[in-house]
């Protein structure tokens, strides 16, 4: 690929961690192409984190979801011909690597690259592409998301690249926090019970640490948690209703971030927010460490080709060991 002008769309629908670990690609293909035009397609619940991104030039919504629960046959009809009229691209490149992201991908372009059958989960979606990459399943999903946008645009994202990359996400806007002490994020919420740490062991944390900790919420039940967490710790406060980029935002604002294996968790990596994210029935992969950017597993075996959504090990991860990894963090100013 030269550096003149490009065209180039970025298929990555769902979820919201994945979107958050594959969205710092943007600023590494602009570096290398500065005039390229990169485009992304995406569900359209997750758009609100895309939508004022400034080195996106068109951001593209579907709702497969919609398709899918109400089995309508004009909203499929639309959705594809609405992505038939993408067709403008000079490269495609799927970083999902699923059935339905392929298929996304080879309505909108003819050139079109993903992983090969040997790299992802589904392996019917390399045969939409027409070129492939060979990464194996079992790498970190950062490196993977870089390998395979390098691999497609023929240059090389390497290590210190990801180390040193800027925060990935514009803020939107400002929050008044208190400046006499350390404020702490936690997220409490994930996408299986197994993933949660339990609400206890949080209260545990916040008391400990001392500190003005603001637990994190996305949904009634959360909210309901992290209540009572609010009411059984001194030092934990309910943060407010937040949107996607407000969350961006808000966590952005942060001294530290402790949370279970899930998108808001991610979101401090991504904005070079220390980090802390406990993992149970998922292991290190799925996060990029850094000296601020740590993970803590639990004691159990996993098997990142059959997770087992019944691992509830994170129960096991010592609360003492999160606040003394924590207070490293913060003391050492990262």
């Amino acid at each position: 690929m030269k550096n003149e002008m490009k065209k180039i769309a970025i298929v990555r629908l769902s979820a919201l961690g994945d979107i958050v670990n594959s969205a710092v690609v943007l600023q590494f293909i602009k570096q290398k192409f500065p005039n390229a035009q990169i485009d992304w397609i995406t569900e359209e619940v997750f758009s609100p984190i895309l939508k004022e991104h400034p080195l996106i030039s068109e951001l593209h919504t579907i709702n497969l979801k919609e398709v899918k629960k109400s089995k309508s046959l004009s909203l499929l009809k639309s959705t594809i011909s609405k992505l038939r009229s993408l067709n403008k691209y000079d490269i495609v490149i799927d970083m999902q690597g699923l059935i339905k992201s392929a298929i996304v991908t080879r309505l909108i372009g003819k050139n079109r690259h993903g992983f090969d059958k040997n790299s992802t989960r589904e392996s019917l979606a390399s045969l939409f592409y027409t070129t492939t990459s060979s990464i194996a399943y079992e790498k970190n999903v950062i490196r993977r998301n870089c390998a395979v946008v390098a691999d497609a645009l023929n240059f090389e994202i390497n290590d210190k690249m990801i180390l040193d990359k800027e925060p990935i996400f514009p803020i939107t806007k400002n929050f008044e926090l208190l400046k006499d002490t350390k404020n702490i994020a936690f997220v409490i919420g994930a996408s299986w019970d197994s993933k949660i740490y339990p609400k206890e062991l949080v209260a545990k944390v916040c008391d400990e640490l001392q500190e003005q900790c603001y637990i994190i919420w996305g949904n009634e039940d959360e909210k309901q948690n992290a209540e009572w967490i609010c009411e059984n710790s001194n030092y934990a406060n309910l943060a407010p209703k937040l949107s996607l980029d407000e969350l961006v935002s808000f966590i952005s604002n942060m001294n530290l971030l402790i949370g279970n294996d899930t998108g808001p968790t991610h979101m401090a990596w991504a904005q070079n927010i220390p980090s802390i994210t406990l993992l149970g029935p998922t292991t290190t992969r799925m996060i990029y460490e850094t000296p601020k950017n740590i993970g803590i597993k639990s004691p159990s075996n996993v098997d990142i080709l059959k997770i087992n959504k019944n691992d509830f090990s994170i129960k096991d991860i010592s609360y003492k060991d999160i606040v003394k990894q924590s207070q490293e963090l913060l003391n050492n100013g990262l």
